[in-house]
Formats: C-alpha cells, structure tokens, sequence
C-alpha cells in the first residue's frame, strides 16, 4: 500500500503544479521532494558513472578523480550559494503572488551567477596543477589528476547555468521539468563516458580525462535547455532581455542572501579538500577508499537532500504568504521524515557496505575492505545528518543563511576536522580515526543544530520587505507582464 501511495503521489507531481501554501503539509512535501530526489538520484550518476567506468582503469585513475572532485566541488560551491538565493527569493516572492518580481530576481540570478562561474572556472584551471601538489597528488595519480580537473574546470559555466535553471524552477514548485532534463543528460553520459574514457574509432581513448569530457558536453547540452525553456516563458519564469541589465539592489540583495550560502556549501567543499590533504598522508589505497565511501554517502543522502530542499521552497512560499503556523508543521514533519529514512538507509547500507564497495573496484580486496569499514563507521548515524540538512533547508528557506553557514562551520571545522587530525595522527587508530571523526561530529553537529533551531530567531526574517527592490523595472515591462 505504502508503494502504491507513494507511485500515485509520484505521478501526480508529474502531472500538475500544486499550490505549496495550502493543503496536506505531507503531500505537499512529498508531492516536491519526490521529483527532486529523483532528480539528485540522476545527478549523482554522473559521478557514479565516472566512478564506475574509471574503475576499470584500476585503483589509481580512482585515486586521481577521488583528489581531484573536492576542489572542483568547492569552486562549485562558491557560486552555488547565489543560486540558492534565487531560490530563496523566488520562493517567498511566488508565495506572495508577484510574478513581476519572480521574473526580475531569476534574471538577475543567471546574470550574476554566470560572470561568477566565468571568473572561478578560469581561475580554477590555471591553478589546476598548483592546487593538486598542495592537496599531495602522489607522482602516479598526478597527470591524470590535472587533466580530469582541468577539462571540468573549463566545462563549469554550463554546470552553473543549470544549477540556476534548477534553483529558479524549483522556487516556484516546479521540480518535474529539471528533472526530465537530467534524466535526457544521464542516458547520453552512460554512452558517452566508455566513448571517452576507452575511445572508439575516430574517437581518441582520453583515459581518466575522458570522464570529464563526457560530462562537459552532456551539461552544456542541459543548460542550453534550460535557458531556452526560461525564455519561453511556459513554466512560470519568463526571462526578459531588459530584465538582465544588472540591477544594484536586487544584486546587492542576492549577494547578502547568497554569500552565507556560499559560505556554507564552500565549507562543506573546503572540509572535503582538507580531508583529503589528511587522507592523503596515508596513501593512494586510503585516498580511494575515501573516494568511494564519500561516494557511497552521497548517493544515500540524496533523499535527505531532496527533503532539505523541497522544506526550503515550502517554508519560503509559505513565509511569503504569511503563514507562520503552517510553516513551523512543515518543519516539524521534514524533520521527522528525514531521521526515520536516514536511520533506515544507514542500517541497509551498514549490512550491505562490502558490496557496495566491491562494485567500484572489483578485485582489490585491501580497497574493498578499507572503503566499507569507512561506510560501516558512519552508516548508523545517517538519521543525524538527516535532522542536521532538514533544519538547515528551513533556515535557508526563511532566509537565515548566516545560521545555516555559521552551524555548517561549526560541524567541520569545531568538530570533524580536528577530531579526525587527533584520532588519526595522535593516536593507535591511524586511518581509522578519520572514519570515526564522521559519526561523532554527525551527532554533535546535529544536537546544536536543533538547539540552535529552537530559539526561533529565524521566524524573524523579513527579506521581502526590508529594502525597495526592482528600481530597474520599468513601466513598460509592468505593462508588458500585465499583458501577458
């Protein structure tokens, strides 16, 4: 029966819009995370799909891609935060039913997010060879390393265009269209990824760099789609070429909400960078071990993210249109969701860590081994992790990105980092210590977190009426949305 539901509700989401400010609490966040769970599913397989296919060329092409994807994913970051302000924005703005406002504040969040992403992805690939010898790339993975990040480096532009295209649609509830756009972009990286990485024909073997080439040209693919489909006007956003000239307030606005964003999802990156470095002094088997346990890990807490996001748009439409008791139910029920289905995960993946393991790097038996007591570590305390993202996607959601930021430092950098460099270099555990810095910081961080949560200041937030925003919307574009 609970299947059935669940297939009915998925079907339904794909069939109509729902109004997020009224109706079943549950349904509507099922109705908005399901399509965005799916999506994150699809969006993962790009990496699964590297990993996988890289795999077949031994432990340290997956060695090169593990060091290389946390600076790639930390550049990411960095511009990432200014699209989640466009969500943020988009969101209470849809809730109060102004369209005109909709429009401008996605214009202006493609604007500045593209400069962004041009400037970080050409700093990014001249540094490429710089940034791995300071991460510890060993002579044999080095090469390969510099390569893969050099090409993803130059095919970012495209990655950040439809993470806004993504951010912006998901404001407004629509999360089935971006969905169908990755799934299209999955099914051509399954082709194209041997293509690349083995070569065919014409078609030069690029080896580990492969991988990165394939991605560049199925996501460029996806964010030309998702520019048209914007300017088209059909799916709730319209882009107007009058609404990007930059716009200094609603810019300025986008910076204060999106930088603590940055801030946030950059730290998270950096931590991943500076674990590396620290993975990285005990050697090429230990840097792919952690390769594929964060992988694992990040495949398993996609639907807490889906969860995590899908509380953010509710919570924001709900805040734009007034309604606080409705909003703080929302919350409630998230997180509730979020720790059952991550406590559950964690025991199914705890049983099943040898397999998973197995399935990157068939045949090394030492890296199967090291990986899957990484995941068995950390598996038990999913449902943690799960609360922690539930609380932060309220808080980004009525606009407190500075909390989010500043409890996503504190976990990092108060409690992993530190506890993994002493357990590991101060003690018998050597590796091991850094396995289990995870799951303590997992449960501390999301003890602050709900304490923090519970103080409310976050219902305190009035980003929609602060200041006068749009001064560079003009009579004729009121007109122009009035007619339309």
């Amino acid at each position: 029966m609970a299947h059935s539901y669940f297939f009915y509700l998925t079907i339904e989401t794909m069939k109509k819009n729902i109004n997020l400010t009224e109706g079943s609490i549950f349904k509507s966040l099922i109705l908005l995370s399901v399509p965005i769970v799916l999506a994150n599913i699809l969006q993962t397989a790009y990496q699964l799909t590297d990993t996988f296919w890289v795999g077949r060329l031994g432990t340290q092409a997956v060695a090169a891609v593990s060091i290389s994807f946390p600076m790639i994913f930390l550049i990411i970051s960095l511009g990432g935060g200014l699209a989640m302000a466009g969500t943020i924005l988009v969101a209470q703005y849809k809730g109060k039913n102004d369209q005109i406002a909709v429009n401008h504040i996605a214009s202006q969040t493609l604007l500045m997010v593209t400069v962004v992403s041009a400037i970080l992805s050409t700093i990014g690939y001249f540094l490429s060879p710089l940034l791995l010898k300071l991460m510890g790339a060993t002579p044999d993975i080095y090469l390969d390393a510099v390569s893969y990040m050099k090409i993803s480096f130059i095919g970012m532009i495209f990655m950040f265009i439809f993470m806004v295209f993504q951010s912006l649609m998901r404001g407004v509830g629509d999360v089935k269209l971006p969905m169908y756009i990755v799934l299209g972009s999955v099914l051509l990286n399954l082709v194209f990824d041997p293509l690349f990485i083995f070569g065919y024909s014409f078609i030069p073997a690029f080896g580990v760099a492969g991988a990165a080439v394939a991605t560049i040209m199925t996501q460029g693919l996806a964010a030309v789609v998702g520019i048209f489909l914007l300017v088209t006007g059909e799916y709730q956003i319209k882009l107007h070429p009058k609404d990007l000239k930059p716009d200094k307030p609603l810019i300025k606005k986008i910076f204060k909400l999106g930088f603590p964003a940055s801030i946030e999802q950059s730290t998270r990156a950096l931590g991943m960078v500076i674990m590396t470095f620290l993975v990285a002094t005990f050697g090429t088997l230990t840097i792919a071990a952690y390769g594929i346990g964060n992988r694992i890990l990040s495949f398993v807490l996609i639907p807490a993210m889906g969860i995590s996001m899908a509380t953010s748009t509710l919570v924001g439409q709900n805040i734009g249109a007034k309604k606080p008791q409705r909003v703080s139910s929302i919350v409630r029920l998230s997180n509730l969701i979020s720790f059952i289905f991550l406590t559950l995960a964690g025991l199914i993946v705890f049983l099943w860590a040898d397999n998973l393991s197995a399935l990157f790097i068939p045949g090394d038996a030492q890296a199967i081994q090291s990986s899957a007591l990484f995941v068995k570590i950390m598996a038990l305390t999913f449902g943690f992790i799960g609360i922690q993202m539930s609380l932060n996607g309220a808080l980004r959601g009525s606009g407190d990105t500075k909390a989010s930021m500043i409890l996503s430092i504190i976990s990092l950098w108060v409690l992993q980092f530190p506890l993994a460099y002493i357990l590991s270099n101060y003690t018998g555990l050597a590796e091991v210590g850094l396995w289990i810095a995870f799951p303590v910081s997992n449960v501390i961080a999301a003890l602050i977190t709900v304490l923090w949560f519970k103080k409310g200041t976050w219902q305190k937030k009035q980003i929609t009426e602060d200041i006068k925003l749009f001064t560079s919307i003009s009579e004729e574009t009121i007109i122009e949305e009035g007619l339309d």
